[in-house]
């Protein structure tokens, strides 16, 4: 039998623990036992029934009509959930903090009082005091709306089925099923997804090849006024770009678009801009291309003024050509330390909603399919919530969107050098 006083094995004490503040007095620390002790019955008191609420509603979703909206339950079960997550989280510290308790009396250590520990805590976590705050408004700005997205996919709310005159139903994996069966879901996603990952690519590539092409030429040492030049090339990037793509919508226009009756009209021919799927593709890259060139411009540009001339010294010694210099010298050390946002000029072109919505609204329409023609998938997501109210298919749709832009960034991340730990030039 134990004598009295003598130190709990450190599981005992945590298994104690399991009803927070039992631990802590068979530690002997009777005051902190006390204080989580009351934490938990004031916790337990105050959010017991808000919790079990919010868990009936997330599961049920409502049971009466134009009573319960789903959307509100909804919401509180999401909000319900994350309240355990935390009070799990604290409820485990509270447990190690009595298996640590308990090892230290086993061991014979000094055991400081509730003041001194709560101290050297405030010292020792100052920086996690100070993040914390942070980190939760984050977790509700961000976390909680993509959890909402999330469970909404999983749901059957469409216009047809809207809170609070109906009631919301869980429908498991329909709504990805329905995207892969049905064969306008089928023909409109692989549409879109297509043209989504040719105009991240061939948008995206074309405007770093045109700002890699002129800051190599604006950088020659043969050429003069090289700041003015630089100013004027980073001229669209100072615009909003939203204004310039109105501009841009105006002059390929069809009718009166200044494209057609100034330039096209010398050829005696007229482009469908608007209403042709090749043409309005072909419209919206060129104008991305001159929308996104002059970051990727002003990034070269500050990398080659850091190349040291001694490298192009030390090549024109051992005659290498100006050739051999931009392939060994000058495109590594650029792509090195760019890499990793030219990669992110991909994940954002992936996204780019404004150029789509602003030229044509994802026109034109498509026989046969939901979505338009120039439609990339963030664009369609936005035409499936805000014309159709059809946000089931629009939430499963933002599930495989994230999933594809996350794997790619993940990937290309893992493979830049520019993340490993040896450097290589």
């Amino acid at each position: 039998m134990k004598q009295p006083g003598a130190a709990l094995p450190p599981k005992t004490a945590a298994l104690l623990s399991v009803i927070p503040g039992l631990g802590q007095f068979a530690n002997r620390r009777y005051v902190k036992g006390f204080i989580f002790l009351a934490l938990a019955a004031s916790f337990a008191i105050a959010l017991l029934p808000w919790i079990g609420d919010g868990i009936v509603g997330l599961v049920t979703l409502g049971d009466t009509p134009e009573v319960d909206d789903s959307r509100t339950l909804l919401v509180e079960g999401i909000l319900t959930v994350i309240v355990l997550v935390i009070l799990a989280g604290l409820h485990a510290l509270n447990m190690m903090d009595a298996y640590h308790d308990a090892g230290k009396r086993a061991r014979g250590a000094f055991q400081p009082s509730v003041r001194t520990s709560f101290q050297d805590s405030w010292e020792r976590g100052f920086p996690y005091f100070i993040v914390i705050p942070t980190f939760i408004m984050l977790a509700m700005i961000v976390i909680f709306p993509l959890v909402f997205m999330v469970c909404m996919a999983f749901t059957n709310y469409n216009l047809y089925n809207s809170p609070p005159a109906h009631l919301l139903d869980w429908v498991g994996f329909a709504n990805f099923k329905a995207l892969f069966t049905e064969s306008v879901w089928t023909t409109s996603l692989l549409s879109v997804l297509g043209w989504t990952v040719v105009w991240t690519l061939v948008a995206t590539t074309l405007q770093i090849a045109l700002a890699f092409f002129l800051a190599v030429m604006v950088n020659d040492a043969r050429v003069k006024g090289k700041k003015a030049i630089r100013t004027v090339f980073i001229l669209p990037w100072a615009v909003p770009s939203f204004m310039t793509v109105l501009v841009f919508a105006a002059m390929f226009n069809d009718t009166f678009g200044t494209i057609n009756l100034d330039i096209m009209s010398l050829f005696g021919t007229s482009i469908p801009w608007l209403t042709d799927p090749t043409w309005s593709r072909v419209a919206i890259i060129l104008i991305q291309i001159w929308l996104g060139f002059p970051y990727v411009f002003t990034l070269f540009t500050g990398v080659l003024q850091s190349i040291s001339k001694d490298w192009y010294e030390a090549a024109d010694v051992d005659g290498g050509t100006r050739w051999n210099k931009l392939r060994h010298i000058t495109f590594p050390h650029m792509m090195y330390a760019t890499a990793p946002l030219l990669i992110m000029q991909y994940s954002y072109n992936f996204n780019n909603f404004n150029i789509i919505y602003l030229f044509n609204k994802g026109g034109p329409p498509v026989p046969g399919q939901n979505s338009g023609a120039t439609d990339i998938l963030i664009s369609w997501v936005y035409s499936l919530t805000f014309k159709e109210n059809n946000y089931m298919m629009a939430a499963a749709i933002s599930i495989l969107m994230g999933l594809i832009v996350a794997a790619f960034a993940l990937y290309q991340f893992r493979r830049t050098r520019s993340f490993k730990e040896e450097g290589v030039y």
